[in-house]
């Protein structure tokens, strides 16, 4: 099936309906650098948490996950563990929480509530600026080739080279285009800033959930009656050691993919995985949209409701499209082309040619604009976010703290276009999304966990620990890569964790502790559990009623639970693609068990305000 003129259309319609937001939302958003950035903190628990659901819905990382679920098969519901998705657990259940009663803007200037605003607070603060930007750049280069290789498929460059003066590479094709759509993108985020971010999310994801359905009831019609043609163990969500997924006499070519993704022995991979998973959710969100939507809520309660929505509308909605066009793919894997221009097989190719082939002409934009929206939120939200770092962190604290709203406008909206041509260089450059991914997730967040632990929990780090943490971690993430340059980004993670820990813990002990009052103030307004014995005294004597946060026990067993429903609300709508009765009703009922306790253990005791 061919893109054909119903299909222009939706898009063209999609494209008008998100610029017009941006121009509607333009004059709200020039009102205040807080209307800019948290939409004035007066949107909807429910829309940020639809609009941060749409943002992780990324082109990018859909086409990564068919790819996986074609070749790992239910095995890879655990290979998103890698970001780690379980982070919005521990964000639901407490962090989100506390979060929200720093009343930062960003993750920057939640460094000044932590450390104060001496030249130890100061360096925290640029180094978290540093790391924001990197991440913020890596995940916008991502998405940027990601949708790139989505759109090459459909409209390949020889059918509009007559109307182009000029050529482009076969192998920069994909970065041609991701130019194109990426500018729509820039126009509404940069023009109404979060609440147009926001409204346009809503939209997209009610596009983005149609479609997913849609999908999934395709691939159920077109299974019944036939079998995958997969390994044994395929359809096992379960694993030892070691894989035992032998393709070798059904598509040779899968053997080889594995090789090269280096997961296993994959017992090893997994523990690895779930060890950093664990320390970098309690590190906290990083400083990307995840944190803007968090710091956007109207109360410390909404931000834990949000974050607990997005498990609810994103995962279901998000794996009915992937086990749906991984089903289509192994039924016609002979029909589809994924060659690449080289002539090798691109698994990355397969959720793009599966709609080519599938698809009908109008249910085709659709799939389209769907799957536009993904990236178009994942990058208006990334962008939204490297705004406010460089506006609010860097232009208002040090080059013009007095500037008129109509001057930061003016400054948003350049920077806005530097930071879109920066990421754009960089995605031209990247290799594949499973490339960048893998750095973001294994390199560079490694380099994260250990300084943004510590802020937490301990309360004799300081300034300097989380600037020396933080630039051992930054570092080896971007050196490493080059001393072991055939291993994947985990297997190193430790040498990352340990180098960052020792920065940090030196650096603090060599170095005088925050200031008292400070600290106070922080542990007083965001009430962590943790090692505050020394501030918890220092409180108590001018609040004798004041009370330690006794809830350790009771969050981490509702991050279990929490995390057992989340892995159950993901494999529903996977074993009910695939008519797999049995495991889909044993599957519900374990989530409705865990949703029962959540409500009793979490939703009861949530905070009023």
């Amino acid at each position: 099936m061919k893109i054909q003129g119903l299909d222009f259309l939706v898009i063209a319609l999609y494209l008008v309906v998100i610029s017009a937001i941006g121009i509607i939302m333009k004059k709200r958003a020039q009102r205040s650098k807080n209307d800019y950035m948290l939409g004035g903190n007066t949107l909807p628990w429910w829309m940020l948490g639809i609009s941060n659901a749409s943002g992780m819905f990324d082109i990018s990382g859909t086409i990564w996950m068919v790819s996986i679920m074609f070749v790992y098969g239910l095995k890879s519901i655990w290979l998103v563990w890698l970001w780690p998705v379980f982070n919005q657990v521990f964000l639901f259940v407490y962090l989100a929480i506390w979060l929200r009663r720093s009343g930062a803007s960003t993750g920057a200037e939640w460094m000044l509530t932590r450390f104060g605003t001496k030249k130890d607070a100061q360096m925290a603060h640029k180094i978290i600026i540093a790391f924001a930007l990197l991440s913020c750049f890596g995940f916008m280069a991502y998405g940027f080739i990601g949708l790139g290789k989505f759109i090459e498929i459909f409209l390949p460059f020889s059918s509009i080279s007559p109307y182009v003066p000029f050529s482009v590479s076969p192998e920069f094709v994909p970065h041609f285009y991701g130019i194109i759509f990426t500018l729509f993108a820039v126009f509404y985020s940069v023009m109404g800033g979060m609440s147009s971010i926001v409204w346009a999310d809503v939209i997209q994801y009610g596009l983005m959930a149609l479609g997913s359905v849609s999908i999934g009831v395709i691939a159920m019609g077109e299974l019944s009656g036939q079998t995958l043609n997969v390994p044994p163990d395929w359809s096992n969500i379960f694993f030892g050691w070691n894989l035992d997924l032998d393709w070798s006499n059904i598509i040779a070519d899968v053997n080889q993919k594995i090789r090269d993704d280096k997961y296993s022995p994959f017992g090893m991979f997994f523990a690895l995985m779930l060890a950093k998973g664990i320390l970098a959710s309690i590190a906290g969100p990083a400083p990307n949209y995840d944190m803007q939507k968090v710091l956007s809520t109207k109360s410390p309660r909404e931000a834990a409701l949000m974050s607990m929505f997005v498990n609810i509308v994103l995962l279901p909605t998000r794996y009915f499209m992937i086990i749906g066009f991984t089903v289509l793919g192994l039924l016609y894997y002979n029909d589809l082309n994924i060659q690449t221009a080289t002539g090798g097989v691109d698994f990355e190719r397969i959720l793009p040619a599966a709609i080519l082939k599938f698809a009908p002409a109008g249910l085709l934009g659709l799939f389209l604009v769907e799957l536009m929206a993904a990236f178009m939120g994942t990058f208006a939200g990334t962008l939204n976010a490297a705004q406010a770092y460089i506006v609010n962190d860097i232009y208002l604290k040090s080059i013009k703290p007095k500037a008129t709203n109509q001057e930061i406008s003016r400054a948003n909206y350049l920077v806005g276009i530097v930071v879109v041509l920066i990421s754009i260089v960089l995605g031209i450059f990247a290799k594949d999304v499973n490339s960048v991914l893998q750095w973001i997730v294994g390199a560079l967040y490694g380099g994260y966990v250990a300084a943004n632990v510590l802020k937490w929990h301990w309360w004799r780090f300081n300034g300097s620990g989380f600037f020396w943490g933080m630039a051992a971690g930054i570092i080896s993430s971007m050196v490493l890569p080059y001393v072991f340059p055939d291993t994947l980004p985990l297997f190193y993670f430790p040498f990352i964790l340990v180098l960052s820990a020792v920065g940090s813990v030196v650096g603090s002990l060599l170095t005088p502790p925050t200031d008292i009052e400070v600290l106070k103030k922080f542990y007083r307004n965001v009430r962590p559990w943790g090692f505050w014995g020394p501030i918890l005294v220092e409180v108590q004597k001018e609040e004798p009623s004041f009370k330690r946060n006794n809830n350790f026990s009771l969050d981490m067993f509702n991050v279990v639970i929490g995390t057992i429903a989340q892995t159950a609300i993901t494999s529903l709508p996977v074993f009910v693609v695939l008519l797999m009765p049995q495991h889909s009703v044993i599957t519900a009922a374990l989530l409705a068990v865990c949703v029962f306790i959540l409500w009793k253990t979490w939703y009861q005791k949530l905070p009023r305000a």
